[in-house]
């Protein structure tokens, strides 16, 4: 049951005793209707503001490809049909080239449909990202200044602290914000060394949980299933009583410890939010790699494990990764080079004459050059999400959904690359055997008419790709299958029946938004090219809308978020398969030696050019910095209303890095450091009380704020 709703059973206050019940296992569609008739109100408080920018990226998408289809199929598509002077066989029989703009004469008259048409597509595009981008950015406020308590509004993250021999580096970092910050600095907490003994005390709190469900007095004997998975009994076992220990004895060596495991990094705690503000944007040094501060992210996003990397080895990391990433794309033109000779074996045959057996046989002629392609493709495109979510915690992400948001960035340039370019471009290389194009190639000039002259010739691959990974992706989506074998594995193997311990999965935008991006620029490009690519994008479109609101509604549990910083991502994505599109189609206009389309296209890329500058002005700057202006009205409402000094009070315990051990509390306020001791096992009992708690972006907005951001 927690594979199809872990997200309804992460908040459900009381679970049905019965996970079997016979009315689960009828067939129904009724979750069509639910996720069709959700609002953004509840898509919202179910997934947060990066699921709301989710299914705005699609309904973006289905309203552009909607106009595109709608110009495209009804005036572009009948003039590449009859562009060409020829016998037309029955439609169902003809080449899909047919109905590309290959298939137009040079010199044609009617080019100015496709001009037309992309004049249509790519002021409707700029129009509904301006929207799209308004919309969000208000969205993205009113996700700041609801969270009046939240914690990392007060919060600085300091790293490449400067050890000394005399101070421990709490010390240090005490004297420096007392110093420097005397007015509005309160307290701050050490970030310490973790590693396999913090996982080993992981571990440990699952298994206190999974056997928390059981009884003192439980037995559990031999029954006819025996054990799970060698077949023996199983062992009896009792819980233990918690005995009580008197840890003050032993509170001055566990802080002496934790003084030498702190590491060069530290939460500082400041009384005001502006003041953090302040603290985060500052140089705080001469030497710009000491006393590094950035806003903290909040304490269930943080990323402790890269915490306590010393902060001037990370530009070496970065390099390291950015050498790795070209090593690895470069390797994956293998499989690009396999796929795309699959896909070409007709025009191999000259030169391998044994595929000529091969291919007489109509079935495995359209089984090798049809499907199987991008089936190969699909499966080695499975090895780099794992890879870039890898390189992005290598690269020192202190966050979980800064570490998704790097391998979105990362995975996205790298389909594009690999999917869409390198396999028009080694398509082309393999249709002319090498030796012509890979001369055109060298000169930059030329790779806008290559790419206009085999876009066309590889619409057939593309909307292949979209059948199998695309449709066949959200029926997997749907199913569960990995999620659901763990499930059985925990409950029939391990023998383990408590729901709550299965664990629980957070949506994939690192993989699912660089698909729909990919697909958008498929379609932009292929839009006035090959534009029976677009039905196809559609219906995929229309049922990503409906299959991944249910679920972000009932599948996906929301640990933390980037409080839609996809946005920005997913708008120069778009500027960038538009601008791609203006370039290709000036180039096939050259082809076909229309003079004035190619030359009504130039204006088209520089207003878009301009168009994505006043973005990135007007926009932008949202999304990298908090404004001041609401963060000082913030707390002129906390200090009106009284809550100041509890949200105070909070700070310390809202970062906990070492929940399952002796903690060392420092310096509670700088006027009174102090030390704390906690039990291992009251820490236990406390792992039991983190819930994630959503809540709707416009429940109860009434402050002066918000009511000037609707005037936007």
């Amino acid at each position: 049951m927690n594979v199809y709703f872990g997200q309804k059973l992460a908040h459900a206050k009381s679970r049905r005793q019965d996970p079997f019940c016979f009315e689960r296992l009828v067939p129904s569609a009724s979750w069509i209707v639910k996720a069709w008739e959700a609002s953004e109100d509840q898509i919202c408080a179910a997934g947060g503001l990066d699921a709301l920018v989710f299914i705005r990226l699609i309904v973006f998408s289905i309203r552009i490809f909607s106009i595109a289809a709608t110009i495209c199929i009804s005036l572009v598509l009948p003039l590449n049909y009859y562009g060409h002077d020829m016998e037309h066989k029955v439609i169902p029989s003809e080449s899909l080239e047919v109905f590309s703009i290959a298939n137009v004469q040079k010199g044609s008259k009617r080019l100015w449909a496709p001009c037309l048409a992309l004049y249509v597509i790519s002021c409707c595009t700029c129009a509904l990202l301006y929207h799209e981008y308004k919309s969000i950015t208000k969205l993205r406020l009113l996700h700041i200044t609801e969270a009046l308590s939240n914690p990392s509004h007060f919060t600085v993250l300091v790293r490449g602290i400067p050890s000394s021999q005399t101070e421990s580096y709490s010390e240090t970092v005490a004297k420096f914000f007392s110093t420097y910050y005397a007015s509005s600095y309160l307290s701050h907490k050490m970030v310490y060394q973790s590693g396999t003994v913090q996982k080993l005390m992981s571990d440990a709190g699952k298994m206190y949980k999974m056997l928390k469900t059981c009884t003192r007095e439980q037995q559990c004997g031999p029954n006819l299933m025996r054990c799970g998975l060698c077949g023996g009994t199983t062992s009896s076992f009792k819980m233990l009583a918690i005995e009580s220990q008197n840890d003050k004895g032993r509170s001055d060596s566990d802080a002496a410890d934790l003084r030498r495991k702190e590491c060069g990094a530290a939460f500082v705690f400041f009384r005001t939010r502006y003041a953090a503000l302040v603290a985060a944007q500052s140089l705080q040094s001469q030497n710009p790699m000491k006393w590094v501060t950035e806003r903290a992210p909040d304490p269930k996003d943080v990323y402790w494990t890269n915490l306590g990397l010393p902060y001037r080895i990370l530009w070496i990391r970065r390099i390291a990764i950015f050498v790795v990433s070209i090593l690895f794309v470069a390797f994956f033109l293998v499989p690009v080079t396999l796929t795309q000779s699959l896909v070409n074996l007709d025009k191999l045959q000259n030169t391998f004459p044994f595929l000529k057996g091969i291919l007489k046989r109509k079935f495995m002629s359209q089984l090798a050059t049809g499907y199987l392609p991008s089936v190969i493709l699909m499966l080695f495109l499975y090895m780099a999400p794992p890879l870039m979510l890898f390189f992005s915690t290598m690269e020192g992400a202190v966050s979980r959904s800064g570490r998704k948001l790097s391998a979105c960035i990362k995975l996205l340039y790298f389909m594009i690359w690999n999917v869409f370019f390198a396999n028009i471009l080694t398509g082309t290389i393999i249709k002319n055997l090498v030796g012509e194009v890979a001369r055109r190639l060298q000169d930059p000039k030329n790779i806008p008419n290559e790419l206009a002259t085999a876009i066309p010739t590889t619409a057939t691959f593309f909307m292949t790709y979209i059948l199998t990974s695309g449709w066949a992706s959200l029926s997997f989506e749907i199913l569960q299958p990995l999620a659901l074998i763990c499930n059985l594995f925990y409950r029939y193997a391990l023998r383990n029946k408590d729901e709550s311990t299965y664990g629980t999965w957070t949506f994939p935008y690192h993989t699912e938004i660089p698909r729909v991006i990919l697909f958008g620029v498929m379609g932009f490009t292929c839009s006035i090219m090959a534009p029976l690519i677009l039905p196809f994008l559609l219906v995929y479109f229309f049922l990503a809308y409906l299959v991944y609101r249910n679920q972000i509604l009932n599948v996906y549990v929301t640990k933390y978020q980037t409080g839609g910083l996809y946005w920005p991502t997913v708008h120069n994505a778009t500027i960038f398969s538009l601008v791609l599109t203006q370039i290709i189609a000036s180039g096939v206009f050259g082809i076909k030696k229309s003079t004035v389309a190619s030359s009504f296209t130039f204006p088209l890329i520089i207003l878009t050019l301009l168009f994505n500058e006043y973005c990135r002005q007007r926009f932008l700057p949202v999304f990298k910095r908090n404004a001041a202006k609401v963060l000082i009205e913030m707390d002129w409402q906390d200090e009106q209303s009284g809550i100041m000094e509890e949200t105070h009070q909070k700070l310390q315990s809202a970062y906990c890095q070492l929940t399952l051990t002796t903690l060392h509390q420092d310096a509670t306020l700088h006027e009174h450091p102090g030390e704390t001791v906690a039990s291992g096992l009251q820490d236990l009992e406390n792992l039991d009380s983190g819930k994630t708690q959503t809540s709707g972006l416009w429940a109860g907005h009434s402050s002066p704020e918000i009511k000037e951001l609707h005037a936007m």
